[in-house]
Parts: C-alpha cells; sequence; structure tokens
C-alpha cells in the first residue's frame, strides 16, 4: 500500500465529492431540516438506527416516524407517546416494528429528563470511563429496562457498531456533509462505520485482511485512516462508500489509476443498497 498515493487518492475524492448534492439518497439528509441541535441529536439517533437495508426504504420509514414526531425534543419529553404508540402500531423496518421505535422514545424520554440531552448523557459517561465503556454506558441509559432490540448495538458485544458509529459521525464531525453540533468527543475518537461497502474498499485499498467486519476490524481499519488523516479518520468514509468503478461482485482499485483522474464517470452514487 502506497501511502502517498492512498492518501492523494481519498482527497481527491473529498475535495470533489465531499458535498451535500451527493448526499442524497441518504438518512444524514433528514439532520439538515433541524437546526436546534437537541432536535437534531434525536433525529439523528432515530434515522441511523435505521439505516440498514434498502435505502430507498429506509428513507421511506425514516420519514413516516419523523411525521408523528413534530419538534423531536419537544415531543420526545412531554408528548404523549400513548398516541405514538398507536400511530406506528402497524410499523415495520425489516427486523424493527412500531414498539421497538415505542420503546426507543421511551428511554430517549428517560434521557432527556434526566441529562437534558443525548450528548450530555454520553459527556457524563465519558467523565469517569474509557470510550467503549461509555458507549456501551450510554446504549444501556437510552435501553434502560425496556426490552432491548436490534436499533442499539452494545461496542462490548463485539460487533462493529456500524450505525452507532454513524450517528456519532454525524453528530461529531462537521463538513459540507456531516452537520456536527456535539463537543463531547473530538473527530479523532471516532471509529469507522463498518458497512459492507467500506469492508470490501478496504480490503481491496490494504486497510484490513480481516475476514469477518466487527468491531476488530473497525478499529484496524480506523487505525490505518490515521496514517493518512491523524486528527480525522472518518473523514473520507462519506466519499469512499459511495462509489462504485464497476458492478459491486466486479470492484477492483487501481490506486495508480485513480489518483492520476477523479472524473464524473468514475464516481458514482450508489442508488441501492446502504
Amino acid at each position: 500500500m502506497d501511502l502517498k498515493k492512498l492518501g492523494l487518492f481519498c482527497e481527491s475524492l473529498y475535495r470533489c465529492y465531499n458535498k451535500r448534492i451527493y448526499v442524497s439518497p441518504d438518512p444524514l439528509q433528514f439532520l439538515y431540516s433541524y437546526e436546534n441541535l437537541k432536535d437534531r441529536e434525536i433525529v439523528a439517533l432515530i434515522a441511523s438506527s435505521l439505516a440498514y437495508g434498502r435505502v430507498n426504504l429506509i428513507l421511506k420509514n425514516v420519514g413516516f416516524i419523523l411525521e408523528n414526531i413534530p419538534n423531536p425534543y419537544n415531543f420526545i419529553t412531554d408528548g404523549d407517546l400513548d398516541s405514538l404508540k398507536t400511530s406506528l402500531s402497524g410499523f415495520k423496518h425489516r427486523f424493527t416494528d412500531g414498539n421497538n421505535i415505542w420503546r426507543l422514545c421511551l428511554g430517549l424520554r428517560n434521557v432527556l429528563k434526566k441529562y437534558g440531552s443525548l450528548e450530555g448523557c454520553l459527556a457524563f459517561h465519558l467523565k469517569e470511563n474509557d470510550f467503549f465503556s461509555a458507549l456501551s454506558l450510554f446504549i444501556n441509559e437510552i435501553q434502560g429496562n425496556y426490552e432491548k432490540s436490534f436499533l442499539l448495538a452494545d461496542p462490548k458485544n463485539g460487533s462493529a457498531c456500524k450505525r452507532l458509529f454513524l450517528f456519532l459521525r454525524w453528530m461529531v464531525r462537521k463538513d459540507d456533509v456531516d452537520c456536527g453540533g456535539w463537543n463531547c468527543l473530538l473527530p479523532k475518537e471516532l471509529i469507522v462505520p463498518l458497512d459492507t461497502h467500506l469492508f470490501r474498499i478496504s480490503k481491496e485499498l490494504g486497510f484490513t485482511q480481516r475476514k469477518q467486519a466487527d468491531m476488530k476490524t473497525s478499529i484496524e481499519i480506523t487505525e490505518n485512516f490515521k496514517k493518512l488523516c491523524p486528527e480525522d479518520p472518518v473523514k473520507y468514509d462519506f466519499v469512499l462508500t459511495r462509489f462504485g468503478i464497476r458492478k459491486e461482485d466486479e470492484f477492483k482499485v487501481d490506486i495508480n489509476a485513480l489518483c492520476e483522474s477523479c472524473s464524473e464517470n468514475q464516481i458514482v452514487t450508489n442508488q441501492n443498497v446502504i
């Protein structure tokens, strides 16, 4: 792996395609409608939690939920959650049903009333715990005593926690794509949200040779991205997970060729799956 060439490649992609006009279709787009940080972090958690499966279904279902949660912070803290349960009674997103979403909202209410914000909750646990322990406590605070669901992954279980780290990327990083707003973490502390696309691309680029997309792999890939950008290892996640040069099952990266040219014909937005 030629780090200099790889760095030029990633930076050229970032300059060309890390722009808001290339975000859609992506659940991240929902965050742009919420200027209030306390609203936006709630929307980010809901949108990232459903960020699995086909993107058109993700957008449809996140949109439906948000239609039923007007003014998210005020609704979650003081709104009629019983009426929300009724509204979500027929909801289904693959492994997630309306009851899962309703219980998530109950957990969010408890956290918001206790800490004032989701950031306040995570910041509290970061004071006396390491990064992963704090995240585990953060997730368990939201889940509370309610039935555990597929929505929130606990880092201590060893999975890649792609949707959790996607949520953190959206809330901590700030550029033309990511909204930022949180100060309890620095960009250099983030872990890459490892989905199938980034896993495949990372193997092709030599960032990992591991066989399984788990937490150990996420950390290894992040450490290699730090060689390119120590202060912001997740910087290239958005652009790298959106391009395909050939069909997915034929994906091969020619670093030398790609470093020489960064054209619209080489980089395309994936319209099907996140």
